[in-house]
């Protein structure tokens, strides 16, 4: 049964403190998420540093494994040293390819520290932004699109209620969750996810903890 909102909205999601106490709160209102909770492992809040560092490493990580990202990072970090604007446009894309980037990552990456090099992005100032204009600042860049904008609000400044519905893991664990006959697309996952505003970033890591127990385990269930 879902329930009004009565908890004051929180301001970021940026501890394990404040993750369990925003799960808390979406338990106490949606059966749902009590039920998923008592399913799986507690889900562990991803943290990354804000700025170039964080940023490169979520592009890094589309639409490859959580293992294949790492290793391709840790390369990456071993060829690009220090992690500025300069840096990048130093090393060079063979350099940048034989770490396992992609042409179309490596041409975000350019992108990226060009804009900030030329003051076209500062990525400082993106925390003194609410949501939706942070979210807009990032999506000018080319090559930077809403599923990673929405994880770097999440990942690197904590916000409280970013939604990447264009995320195929999240997409699965809530069509698995919710009894969906399929796999719902990022419009169809935007519209589920308005049910656990304003905490969707603890929604999604909890998802995100329910894919992983489906993945490692035949018959969990919600």
């Amino acid at each position: 049964m879902l329930q009004a909102m009565q908890a004051p909205r929180p301001e970021r999601l940026d501890t394990p403190g404040a993750l369990e106490a925003a799960l808390d709160a979406l338990a106490d209102r949606d059966d749902l998420i009590a039920r998923l909770r008592a399913a799986v492992d507690p889900p562990v809040l991803r943290r990354y540093p804000a700025g170039l560092a964080g940023l490169a490493r979520i592009v890094v990580g589309q639409q490859v494994s959580t293992a294949s990202a790492e290793a391709i990072w840790t390369r990456l970090s071993a060829q690009v040293d220090p992690l500025d604007p300069a840096a990048w446009r130093q090393t060079g894309e063979a350099a940048l390819r034989a770490a396992g980037l992609s042409r179309p990552k490596i041409g975000t990456l350019m992108a990226l520290a060009d804009a900030i090099a030329s003051g076209g992005l500062d990525l400082g100032r993106l925390d003194r932004l609410d949501a939706e204009t942070a979210r807009a600042e990032l999506c000018r860049i080319r090559g930077i699109g809403p599923w990673t904008a929405e994880v770097y609000l999440m990942f690197c400044l904590g916000h409280a209620d970013s939604w990447p519905a264009g995320d195929v893991a999240l997409q699965h664990a809530a069509a698995v969750a919710i009894g969906l006959p399929g796999r719902p697309d990022a419009r169809a996952l935007a519209r589920l996810g308005e049910r656990w505003r304003p905490w969707r970033s603890a929604a999604a890591h909890l998802l995100w903890a329910y894919y992983r127990a489906l993945r490692g385990r035949a018959g969990v269930s919600a």
